[in-house]
């Protein structure tokens, strides 16, 4: 089948994918006001190479996912809350159309053990346990194991620092109820805590077709760690250095197979190296309103793919 017949058998070359919520943005909230400029960046830059373009929310009865050619995660960002419905969506749609990034590349991404992968095949990961659901283990354990005074807990699929907890040795039996009943529903992590992420905050490179384009650095508001704007961290425009590039840019290297996109977020050690926080590949937010250009290389990366088929 030739390229134009392929595409005479599409409605639309490319879907963004976001959810329910934000299918109809609400331009005056500033949260909603942020989605549009960034899917509304990655639209423009798509059309502007001759790609018909929609969106759709992922859990849209009525779409059928054979009348496009691709479909662009973006806005999904329900998907740990309905992961019941969200994962067997992810294996069917696969069959239908091109997911972007991959279903075998998303699904390895949203189970956050894929750290201890990249940690063996030697990425400087901010050091982790896991528990699996159901085991018995307290943070006391782990900490007096590991010989670790701080840490951060939370689930090994989530987003947006759901039922996420730092805890101290001053706070620690506060917490252990807590730690014991998440651990009873769903399978959890927990890492040191990393002191930059109070001081230079954490450093975030958006990454296309291995390659970096721009970063940002976010920031904690004070008296709290988590650094997302949506729990009022703030986030700053941030010149990448090579040796920042390169971090990056290996931990993608190190993934199962090419992402078309990732945003690799990650703190300086106190040695002077870098510790990954996070490699996101599902739907991370990739400000492309500090870097417009970047929604063009996405774009073109994204073309090429449709023309070569890979």
């Amino acid at each position: 089948m030739s390229l134009s017949d392929e595409m005479n058998n599409h409605a639309l070359d490319v879907v963004i994918l976001t959810e329910d919520r934000y299918l109809k943005l609400d331009t005056s909230e500033w949260y909603e006001a942020q989605i549009a400029t960034e899917d509304g960046l990655v639209a423009q830059a798509l059309a502007a190479r001759g790609l018909t373009v929609g969106r759709v929310s992922w859990s849209d009865p009525a779409f059928c996912w054979r009348d496009t050619r691709a479909a662009l995660f973006r806005s999904t960002w329900d998907y740990f809350h309905r992961f019941a419905e969200f994962s067997p969506w992810l294996d069917a749609a696969a069959t239908q159309t091109r997911l972007l990034n991959p279903a075998e590349l998303v699904r390895w991404n949203l189970d956050k053990r894929y750290l201890r992968d990249l940690s063996r095949a030697g990425v400087s990961v901010v050091p982790t346990r896991y528990a699996d659901v159901g085991e018995q283990h307290t943070l006391a354990a782990i900490m007096d194991a590991e010989g670790w005074d701080e840490v951060v807990f939370k689930p090994v699929v989530s987003g947006a620092a759901r039922l996420t907890y730092r805890v101290g040795r001053d706070t620690l039996e506060a917490h252990e109820a807590v730690f014991a009943r998440c651990l009873a529903a769903e399978a959890m992590m927990v890492q040191r805590f990393e002191p930059a992420v109070l001081g230079e905050g954490e450093l975030s490179l958006i990454v296309i077709e291995g390659r970096t384009t721009h970063a940002i650095r976010k920031t904690a508001a004070a008296g709290d760690f988590r650094v997302q704007d949506d729990h009022g961290g703030t986030v700053h425009a941030h010149q990448p250095r090579a040796e920042e590039r390169a971090f990056a840019e290996a931990a993608i290297a190190a993934c199962p197979s090419l992402p078309l996109y990732a945003r690799v977020d990650f703190v300086r050690a106190g040695d002077g190296g870098f510790r990954l926080m996070e490699l996101e590949l599902v739907e991370p937010e990739l400000f492309f309103r500090f870097h417009p250009p970047a929604a063009d290389a996405l774009a073109d990366a994204l073309a090429q793919r449709l023309k070569s088929g890979d």
